[in-house]
Formats: C-alpha cells, structure tokens, sequence
C-alpha cells in the first residue's frame, strides 16, 4: 500500500532502495539513539528489506520508506508493538541527517496517524524519545503527542540500559491536532492483521 502526502509517500521497502537506506544511515548521528546502526554495509539494508514482508503479516512491524518527491528515499516510518486487544501501536520513524528540521518530520506522523486510525481502526498511538534527545521530544509535543512519563532502564543501547520518554496520541487528538489537517490520499490496504475491522477483542 501507499499513502501520499503533499511532499511526501510512504511505500513498502524495496530491493532497489538499499543504497539510498545505506547512504542515509551510516551516519552514526542518525541512529545514535537506536538499538542498530550506523549501517556498515549494503547487506544490512538488505536484510531489513528482505524481513519485512514477514514482519507485516505478522503484525510485528509495519514499516515503510519515506519517499520524498524531489530527494527519493530519505528515512523509515512505521508503527509496531501492536496490540489488537487494546487497539494501539507505537510510532517509530528515522530520517537522513540533511532533512531534519524541513517538516518531513510531521508529515510522515501525519500519514502514519492517518493509517492507524483512519484505516487500522486503532485508538493510541505513541512514541518513544530518549530524553537527552531534545529534537525528538520537541518535534513529538509540536504535532499533538502528549508526553506522560518516563521509563527507566527501558532501552538496551550497546552496553547500557537508558531511559527513554514515552508520548502518547490518542484518537480525539489526532482528530482536533494539526497532523488531521494534512491531506491525504491512501492506496490498497495494510494486512488484515492490522486491520481492527476483524478484531478478536
């Protein structure tokens, strides 16, 4: 599926995207916060690339490459830690050094709330945040994630555990936040396990 935004799209990875997704993440500033990276080869991206098929129908991970109209490739969006009984996920999202601060932040948030809610049926998304890393908290609170607490020890990073702060938007949120404002054009649908028309609740 994709789903299509003023600048940018959200698509389902490719073979043909691990060089751009190489190029992107060997900076070690990009995935500094995260638990992999910075990529050292072409076969780690075509690895991720390779698991993601599985993963979406099994409702690990749904993730996809945000396509920017003019750039091509330039980060990963995607939701996961689903819960169908409880109807939420967790927003996790990465972009190339050079497009931080140019708004593909928020609508890339926009698409994917957009897809949880509006097609998933799901009722929270949230988000998780190092709290050392300001720009990441600043950006969630900007387009209507509520922080509501912190968790200690929470993330394995190397050789240490950290804190990490969590956010949350729930569906009346979205609905009166900038990210609703954001038109949208979606195409095909996610797998049935992340559609909660079927739930089993």
């Amino acid at each position: 599926m994709e789903l299509r935004g003023p600048h940018l799209t959200l698509r389902l990875p490719e073979p043909d995207d691990a060089p751009a997704l190489l190029a992107l993440a060997s900076d070690p500033d990009v995935t500094r916060w995260f638990s992999w990276g910075p990529y050292a080869s072409l076969e780690e991206p075509q690895a991720w690339i390779a698991a993601q098929e599985a993963k979406r129908e099994a409702g690990g991970h749904l993730d996809f490459v945000v396509h920017d109209r003019e750039h091509g490739p330039i980060g990963v969006t995607g939701l996961a830690e689903l819960s169908r009984r409880d109807r939420r996920a967790m927003v996790g999202t990465w972009f190339g050094r050079a497009h931080w601060g140019t708004g593909a932040n928020a609508e890339s948030k926009a698409l994917i709330a957009h897809l949880a809610f509006e097609i998933c049926g799901l009722e929270r998304v949230g988000a998780y945040s190092n709290p050392e890393n300001a720009r990441s908290t600043g950006a969630l609170e900007r387009i209507g994630f509520t922080r509501e607490g912190t968790l200690r020890g929470w993330h394995r990073h190397g050789d240490r555990q950290l804190d990490v702060h969590v956010f949350g938007l729930l569906r009346a949120d979205w609905e009166d936040g900038p990210l609703h404002a954001v038109r949208i054009a979606a195409i095909g649908r996610p797998p049935a396990t992340w559609r909660m028309d079927g739930a089993s609740v």
